[in-house]
């Protein structure tokens, strides 16, 4: 018999406002066959993002070649990548006049670069149509793949992500078929391929980990160079997905980003609505301009 989950405190009760923002990206979606990780994530900050203009859009299909137990992306054998893609992505992105685009993608396992091409073939499309649009991209671990890295470095992104998600001692649980080490060397490498390209990562809060842990972590994460921190809170998706072992305060969240600060951190978002995209635009003009 599963456990009942933990009742969500009052701080993470969320409105879910909308508008004409929140529609015209809602039908830019649908009109142009696009996948979003706020819908397909189950983002809470959805509705304050689409109705402030701001979207994430998700490459490579919404079925993830991995299982992991905290996201909500279906688990499944996914279709091969759809060439058109990098063109309908720069479309919207034009049309929708976005001044700070990020893209993401599920993790494509099955293909030999692990989607990399793909990443670059979107990044030179929203160059061409929209050159003054800043490109954040947030990648899988391309199974350790340093040519493929490349290939996406090499097209210039002005932010280059990718989470670690949690700590260590729970991979085995929460992220099965990645690797820690295996993230932290991709960190390292972007930093020495292209040290200019500032790289960001995350970490979702509330699946077990213990606090040194989490320090433990930050530590590791900001020795690859990377310059900009996101820490939120885990939310259970489903009764199938992990359950929820804590929720941190807002006041703990407010300690990590000062922890965050003081490893030397550019900049760190925490709160428990945090996510990878949450302010993104804001999070990159702070950094510029620091």
């Amino acid at each position: 018999m599963k456990s009942r989950p933990l009742r969500k405190p009052p701080w993470l009760k969320v409105r879910f406002p909308a508008g004409p923002s929140y529609a015209r990206i809602d039908r830019m979606h649908r009109d142009l066959g696009l996948n979003s990780v706020c819908r397909s994530a189950a983002c809470p900050n959805q509705g304050e993002c689409w109705s402030q203009g701001t979207a994430t859009f998700m490459i490579l299909g919404d079925r993830c070649t991995r299982d992991c137990r905290f996201c909500n992306v279906t688990a499944a054998t996914p279709d091969a990548p759809d060439i058109n893609e990098p063109q309908r992505v720069a479309t919207a992105v034009a049309e929708l006049e976005l001044t700070h685009a990020v893209i993401t993608s599920v993790t494509r396992d099955d293909l030999n670069d692990g989607g990399a091409q793909q990443f670059a073939a979107v990044t030179r499309n929203l160059r061409e149509q929209s050159p003054d649009c800043r490109v954040e991209l947030l990648i899988p671990d391309l199974q350790g793949d340093s040519a493929a890295l490349r290939t996406i470095l090499d097209t210039r992104p002005d932010i280059l992500g990718h989470n670690l998600e949690t700590v260590p001692r729970l991979y085995p649980v929460a992220r099965r078929g990645a690797d820690y080490q295996r993230s932290l060397q991709l960190l390292r490498a972007a930093a020495v391929l292209a040290p200019s390209i500032p790289t960001k990562s995350g970490l979702m809060l509330g699946m077990g980990e213990a606090w040194e842990e989490v320090l433990a972590v930050m530590q590791d994460i900001h020795a690859t160079g990377c310059t900009m921190l996101t820490l939120g809170q885990y939310l259970q998706p489903s009764r199938e997905h992990l359950p929820v072992e804590r929720y941190l305060s807002p006041d703990e969240f407010s300690q990590l980003k000062e922890a965050g600060q003081q490893i030397g951190f550019r900049h760190v978002e925490a709160g428990p609505l945090v996510r990878s995209s949450y302010h993104a635009a804001e999070q990159y003009e702070e950094c510029a301009h620091d």
